[in-house]
C-alpha cells in the first residue's frame, strides 16, 4: 500500500513508520523538514511540498497526524495561533489538494484527541457525544475534525482517531513523570478524582492499522485503553511500578496560577470508552495501566488473553 503521512516525525508517526517499513509499504511523509525523515522515519520519502507527488504513483491512504505539541508551553495568543494553524490550516490545505487529484485515495485517517469531549467529570462518554463547550483544546479539536469531514464529500471515507495521551518509552507525557516519581515527588494533581485516559503506543499503531482497510469503518473511533483510571489511580500505578512512594501532590490552584486555561490538560475529567473500536472487533494489546507500565518500565510483555490477534489486515 502507498501511504501519505503528516506528522511523521512526531511519535506516534515515526512508531507507524517503523511499523509500515517492516510490512513492506510505500511511505511518503509530508514534512517542513524532508531531510530528516528517512533518518527518523525508518526510511521513508520525505517531501516539503504536495505537488512533488503529483506525477507519482497514486495513493491508498492517507494518515494525517501533523499538529504542534499542545502541552509543551502555555497556551498564550502566539501559540494558540500555531496550534490553530499546524492542525486546521494544514488539514484544510491537504483536502483541499485531494480534491484536485483525479485518482482518490480510499481513505484518510485524521487524528484528533479526547479533549473533543472537554472537561465533563464523571459523564461516560463514548463516540456518540456532544463535543465539549468553552476550553481551547475542545474548540482546537472540533475545528480539526471539521477539516478532515470535507473529504467525504470527495468520495473518500474519513477516519477520525480521539486520541488519548500516549504512553511510550520515549516520548510522551511518560519520560516527563518518570523523574520525578523515581525520586518520590511524584503524587496526584489537585483532587486526583479526575478520569484519565491513557493508551499505549502499541494500540494506537495497532488500532490505526486495524482501521486503514476496514471499508465498514468510518468516522469517529476513540483511541484509549477500556479500562480507565483516575488521576489518583494512575499516580499510584506509577508510583508502585518504580517502586517509590507517593508523599505530594500538586494543587488545583497552583497549577491554574501555572498554566492558566491550559491546566485543564491535568484538571479536566474525560470518561471516555472506546466503544466503536471494541464494536468493530479491534482487541487492546495493553487494555490496563499496570500491564502498560511494566511493558514499557520493564519491557514485560502483556498477558496472552490481552495480546490482540493479527487483523488480517493487507494494506
Amino acid at each position: 500500500m502507498r501511504i501519505l503521512l503528516t506528522g511523521g516525525t512526531g511519535l506516534i508517526g515515526r512508531a507507524l513508520c517503523h511499523h509500515w517499513k517492516a510490512e513492506g509499504h510505500d511511505i511518503v511523509v509530508w514534512s517542513r523538514t524532508p531531510d530528516r525523515v528517512p533518518t527518523l522515519c525508518a526510511g521513508a520519502r520525505g517531501v516539503a511540498a504536495l505537488q512533488e507527488l503529483e506525477d507519482s504513483a497514486p495513493l491508498d491512504a492517507v494518515v494525517n497526524l501533523a499538529g504542534a505539541p499542545i502541552a509543551d508551553r502555555p497556551w498564550t495568543a502566539h501559540r494558540r495561533e500555531v496550534l490553530w494553524h499546524s492542525r486546521i490550516d494544514l488539514t484544510r490545505k491537504l483536502v483541499d489538494w485531494l480534491g484536485q487529484g483525479v485518482l482518490r485515495p480510499r481513505v484518510l485517517l485524521s487524528a484528533s484527541a479526547t479533549g473533543w469531549y472537554g472537561d465533563r467529570g464523571n459523564e461516560c462518554l463514548d463516540e456518540g457525544s456532544c463535543a465539549g463547550e468553552g476550553d481551547f483544546g475542545s474548540r482546537l479539536c472540533v475545528a480539526w475534525e471539521e477539516e478532515a469531514k470535507r473529504a467525504e464529500l470527495l468520495g473518500i471515507r474519513v477516519v477520525r482517531l480521539r486520541t488519548a495521551p500516549v504512553l511510550a518509552r520515549s516520548g510522551g507525557m511518560l519520560p516527563k513523570l518518570r523523574l520525578p516519581f523515581s525520586m518520590g515527588f511524584g503524587g496526584r494533581l489537585g483532587n486526583g478524582r479526575q478520569w484519565m485516559p491513557w493508551v499505549h503506543l502499541d494500540d494506537v499503531v495497532g488500532l490505526i492499522d486495524f482501521l486503514l482497510p476496514r471499508d465498514d469503518c468510518e468516522g469517529v473511533f476513540n483511541a484509549c485503553a477500556p479500562h480507565l483510571v483516575c488521576n489518583k489511580d494512575f499516580a499510584q500505578a506509577l508510583a508502585r511500578a518504580l517502586h517509590r512512594p507517593m508523599l505530594f501532590s500538586v494543587p488545583a490552584w497552583a497549577l491554574r496560577i501555572a498554566l492558566g486555561e491550559m491546566a485543564v490538560l491535568l484538571l479536566g475529567s474525560q470518561h471516555v470508552e472506546p466503544r466503536r473500536a471494541l464494536d468493530a472487533g479491534y482487541r487492546f494489546r495493553f487494555s490496563r495501566l499496570e500491564d502498560a507500565l511494566a511493558n514499557l518500565l520493564t519491557g514485560a510483555n502483556a498477558p496472552v488473553d490481552a495480546i490482540t490477534p493479527a487483523s488480517g489486515s493487507e494494506m
